[in-house]
C-alpha cells in the first residue's frame, strides 16, 4: 500500500472530501470540507482523488526512541548495561602481595567488572569523537590504531562478560 503524501485529496463516505494535512505511522489528518479535521486510518476506506507525491516522514515513537537510545550510545558517556559472567558473580578479586609481611588486597568483582566497562565504554566514546574530529585522515588513523593497541592490551579481561559481544577485541593478526 502506498501512503499519501501531504496535500492528496480524498472522499471519505463518512466525512466527504478533504484534504491530507498530516501524516503518521498509522494515520491521515485529513482536513474535509464539510467535517473540519479528522483523523483516520491509514488502511481506512476512501476514495483518492489526487495523490500528492513527497517523501513522508511516518516514522512511530519507538523508531524515534530506538534511534535516540543509540545517539546516545555512540556520543555520550551514558553505557549499557553489560551483564558479567555468571560464574564471576558475587566473586572477589584478591591480590597478594610478594611480601608476605603486607597485607592483601580484596575487591569485589563486580565493582573490578564495572570499571572494566567504563574503560571499555569511554574507549569507544573517544574512538567516535577521533572519527568527527578535525584531524587529518591520517591523524586520525594513527589515533584509531593506539585505541585497538589498547583494546588489545585489554582482551585479557574477556573472561569476565558473560556474552562474546561485549569482548575487547584487538587488532586481528594477518
Amino acid at each position: 500500500m502506498k501512503i499519501l503524501g501531504i496535500g492528496s485529496r480524498i472522499e471519505h463516505s463518512e466525512f466527504g472530501k478533504g484534504v491530507v494535512t498530516n501524516v503518521t505511522s498509522q494515520h491521515y489528518w485529513v482536513t474535509f470540507i464539510e467535517n473540519g479535521l479528522e483523523t483516520i486510518n491509514i488502511d481506512s476506506e476512501f476514495e483518492i482523488i489526487e495523490a500528492a507525491d513527497g517523501d513522508v516522514d511516518t516514522v512511530s515513537f519507538s523508531e524515534v526512541e530506538s534511534s535516540l537510545v543509540q545517539i546516545l550510545k555512540k556520543w555520550s558517556d551514558v553505557s549499557e548495561i553489560v551483564p558479567i559472567a555468571d560464574k564471576y558473580k558475587g566473586g572477589k578479586l584478591i591480590l597478594e602481595p610478594g611480601d608476605t609481611s603486607l597485607k592483601s588486597y580484596e575487591l569485589p568483582i563486580d565493582t573490578f567488572f564495572h570499571k572494566i566497562t567504563m574503560v571499555r565504554d569511554r574507549l569507544r566514546v573517544m574512538e567516535q569523537r577521533i572519527n568527527a574530529s578535525d584531524l587529518d585522515e591520517q591523524g586520525k588513523i594513527d589515533l584509531q590504531q593506539y585505541i585497538t593497541r589498547i583494546y588489545g592490551s585489554l582482551t585479557s579481561f574477556n573472561i569476565l562478560f558473560k556474552s562474546k559481544s561485549h569482548h575487547f577485541i584487538g587488532q586481528k593478526s594477518k
